[in-house]
């Protein structure tokens, strides 16, 4: 090989990386440090251990490193779905695997099954949930939001009464364009007790506000005791309500929870256990 082409495959073959021979606690040292350097806390928890299961198996060091940066991910995405979870604001865990499917006609498995996937929320479409108090409203509400969150999208759970008081509070501030765009942004808006108390003029304008600033763009899912045939009661303008109807109802799914509430039945189911021993 001529002097010219021995230095083009010098450039074209890079030289290997250097490799630094360690002993195990510096090697252990060393990953700690590049760990915290890095922010990867599982890898630098499990390299030992799953070094040694890798040792046992005789993984291939790629295996190994896809098996430390695997567990990364993993427990990224737990820590992930439960700070989305956490940051919804839920009053208490609910989930959806946990209703009483007997006790909702209203709520076919596979209506159900759609809705825990959240495909609608992608779509933008919007859930509202009606029926009495203890029909399990709130409870398929949490639950669909609760699954919403460990999905990784961004949830909001909030009453009506707290949401209009926010709003109220943010606009004597000057601050409501910053409070509604921050409402803007959230994947899925839980809105639960709509109907329970009558809201006046401005406060009913500026929950209209949030729900048009939402709307076909970002889902909303309510839970309201009252029919839609009530609502002007709580919006006071009837104009209004038929408009917030109108956006909460459009490509909408709506779930009717009956009128007869289980926590009722649980207490009577009790007292007559009680009875009977």
């Amino acid at each position: 090989m001529s002097p010219a082409a021995s230095t083009a495959a010098a450039v074209a073959a890079p030289a290997l990386p250097s490799v630094t021979a360690l002993t195990a606690p510096a090697a252990e040292a060393a990953i700690g440090a590049a760990c915290r350097t890095l922010h990867l806390p599982t890898v630098r928890a499990e390299a030992a251990r799953i070094a040694a299961a890798a040792a046992r198996e005789r993984l291939s060091h790629q295996a190994y490193l896809a098996e430390v940066l695997t567990a990364e991910c993993d427990d990224r995405d737990a820590r992930r779905r439960i700070r989305r979870v956490l940051e919804a604001k839920f009053p208490r865990a609910k989930r959806l695997e946990d209703l009483d499917l007997a006790a909702l006609p209203g709520l076919p498995p596979a209506t159900l099954a759609h809705l825990a996937g959240g495909t609608w929320i992608d779509a933008g479409e919007p859930v509202v949930l009606l029926g009495d108090s203890g029909t399990g409203k709130t409870h398929l509400l949490i639950g669909l939001g609760t699954a919403a969150a460990e999905a990784g999208r961004r949830v909001r759970y909030v009453t009506t009464a707290a949401l209009v008081n926010e709003l109220v509070e943010a606009a004597d501030d000057k601050q409501l364009s910053r409070v509604v765009g921050r409402y803007a942004r959230i994947d899925l808006l839980c809105l639960d007790e709509v109907g329970y108390v009558h809201l006046d003029p401005r406060g009913a304008e500026l929950l209209f506000q949030i729900i048009t600033e939402r709307e076909e763009k970002a889902s909303i899912a309510c839970a309201s005791n009252a029919p839609f045939s009530e609502w002007g009661q709580t919006f006071t303008d009837p104009r209004l309500a038929a408009a917030v109807v109108d956006r909460l109802t459009f490509r909408g799914h709506i779930i009717a929870t009956g009128t007869d509430s289980y926590r009722l039945r649980a207490t009577r189911a009790a007292k007559k256990g009680a009875a009977t021993r």
